[in-house]
């Protein structure tokens, strides 16, 4: 017969065992809620992301992600448009970037809400190509009039906004799968920062695909564990307040099954946004 002591050890190994189970179940919740940053339709990104990828590992192995060697101070940028039988209602087409961009000077980002001004400061000597299209969408006012779609106030801290399609009064089902007829690979990636995005940072979201960066952006307004997978496109210089009283007023949980968090309830609305020219 099993002595005392060895049912003991047995039910002990038990405990043990589902306690691992419950804790590696509850990471990997964690881990599809922190890494669910939508930029777009996934079927549409996976569409052109061979592509993209392609284009990226043909660089040298020195180059940033997305960019090859061009003329001093500039850079050569990938922008792979979209099969146009593919593109959605929600993509807004504005035509594609110059793939010539320049990597030198410093820009200010104003983004004109309801609420009042966000500014950010974005460093073209680290996100060259990334600045250059946010600064082609700006032009053509793709922002102007769309409302910032998503909040997360748990774990990753973010809003997120840059969908051409979300405007109007009220919210869509298809509310965060907008984008431009293009898509452009990741750049400054914070693989050596901890944590990756710490509060104050404004980043591109994407599909979780590589290269599948497009116009939606997120605002951190608290220390994020997300992986470093998103374009770090600049930092926050005023406003960050008025994203924070946002997140106070929480979410409505629409995309609380899938992605993480949901449509803020204190409305965010981009009247204008605007990219200075460089400078320095």
């Amino acid at each position: 017969m099993t002595s005392t002591r060895e049912r003991q050890q047995a039910a002990a190994r038990r405990a043990r065992l589902e306690k691992e189970m419950a804790e590696r179940a509850a990471k990997a919740r964690k881990r599809r809620q922190t890494t669910a940053i939508i930029s777009a339709g996934a079927a549409l990104v996976l569409v052109v992301a061979g592509t993209v990828w392609l284009a990226v590992s043909l660089g040298g192995d020195d180059d940033k992600p997305g960019t090859t060697t061009a003329a001093p101070g500039a850079s050569e940028c990938v922008y792979n448009a979209l099969p146009t039988e593919q593109r959605p209602p929600q993509i807004k087409d504005v035509g594609v970037p110059s793939n010539q961009q320049s990597g030198t000077g410093v820009q200010t980002m104003t983004i004109d809400t309801n609420l009042g001004p966000i500014t950010a400061k974005v460093d073209r000597s680290l996100v060259p190509c990334t600045a250059g299209s946010f600064t082609h969408l700006a032009e053509k006012n793709f922002f102007d009039n769309t409302k910032c779609h998503r909040l997360v106030t748990e774990g990753i801290k973010v809003l997120q906004c840059g969908d051409p399609s979300a405007t109007g009064n009220g919210w869509r089902p298809t509310d965060g799968q907008g984008g431009p007829s293009y898509r452009l690979p990741e750049e400054n990636l914070p693989t050596d920062k901890r944590p990756p995005y710490p509060e104050g940072v404004i980043a591109m979201a994407n599909s979780g695909q590589p290269g599948s960066t497009g116009s939606q952006f997120f605002i951190v307004y608290g220390d994020s564990p997300l992986d470093p997978a998103y374009t770090v496109l600049g930092s926050i210089t005023g406003g960050l307040d008025l994203v924070k009283d946002v997140a106070k007023a929480g979410d409505d949980g629409a995309f609380a099954q899938q992605a993480g968090g949901g449509h803020p309830k204190k409305e965010v609305i981009i009247k204008d946004l605007t990219m200075s020219n460089p400078q320095g």
